[in-house]
């Protein structure tokens, strides 16, 4: 494999967009070796889908896109980006707060750390934000 691969994807901030980009990180995971059914590949679908979620459900309409990236670097790392153009970064919510939703960071910050690796916010040159994870690349030992 590659020392380096990259793939990307922007779809409009739309709540169908969510299951696109989950389809589209789950084929290429497999591209790379990293087959779906996995523990691997599905806590990457659910790191995911919670980011596109939150990118369309949080910009109030504010961002027409959000795109995802993926990098394998050397088969050792991971990174997941998903990045929009509205400035309002994640915030953490109380843990006293009684609500149905705004559990997706807390949910994608410990999956992360569950798998080794971290979570991380950083602004866009146009003022916008990419929240992103980086993890092992684990691939299953071939039969």
């Amino acid at each position: 494999m590659a020392d380096h691969q990259e793939a990307t994807v922007t779809l409009p901030s739309d709540p169908v967009s969510v299951s696109r980009a989950r389809r589209y990180v789950a084929g290429v995971l497999a591209d790379w070796g990293l087959p779906d059914g996995t523990d691997a590949a599905d806590t990457i679908r659910l790191i995911v889908s919670e980011l596109a979620t939150n990118a369309v459900q949080h910009t109030f309409g504010q961002s027409p896109t959000f795109t995802v990236d993926l990098r394998l670097d050397r088969d050792v790392e991971l990174y997941l980006g998903v990045t929009d153009s509205h400035p309002r970064w994640p915030q953490r919510l109380p843990a006293a707060v009684q609500q149905d939703n705004g559990r997706g960071m807390v949910i994608i910050r410990a999956l992360a750390k569950e798998c080794g690796g971290r979570l991380s916010v950083s602004p866009t040159p146009d003022g916008g934000k990419t929240v992103s994870i980086a993890l092992p690349w684990v691939v299953p030992a071939q039969a």
